[in-house]
């Protein structure tokens, strides 16, 4: 069934720390309710861990990471559990869990060296 777009209705920006109606854009060129024009929105994280790097497009706010390339402001805020107002988690505290492991010499396996002429690729 199809339902025809009206007036008005086809780009709405909401606020990423409401929800409701952005009318404002912030210092971030974030479009913001007037009651949050004030704040920033932090940092995130992009669901592989990298960071998320703002940018300002033809179409709005979007982000863009290293390794999973651009993503929109929604799947964004959907990703970062705590919201786009909250802080996320320190990167002090995101530095990673390092442990010394010792392990037996029976247990490492010894690495074997194979050669093999150009007469034996018949296994191919």
């Amino acid at each position: 069934m199809y339902i025809p777009k009206q007036y008005g209705q086809s780009k709405v920006n909401k606020c990423p720390f409401c929800g409701s109606a952005a009318y404002c854009k912030n210092k971030q060129d974030v479009p913001v309710c007037k009651d949050h024009k004030d704040r920033q929105v932090q940092d995130m994280k992009c669901a592989c861990g990298s960071w998320l790097d703002m940018k300002q497009g033809k179409y709005g706010v979007f982000y863009v990471c290293l390794h999973c390339g651009p993503i929109n402001m929604r799947k964004a805020l959907d990703m970062n559990t705590e919201g786009a107002g909250y802080k996320l988690q320190k990167p002090s505290s995101l530095q990673p869990h390092t442990e010394t492991v010792s392990y037996k010499k029976s247990e490492i396996k010894q690495k074997k060296e194979i050669t093999i002429s150009s007469e034996e690729l018949d296994f191919i």
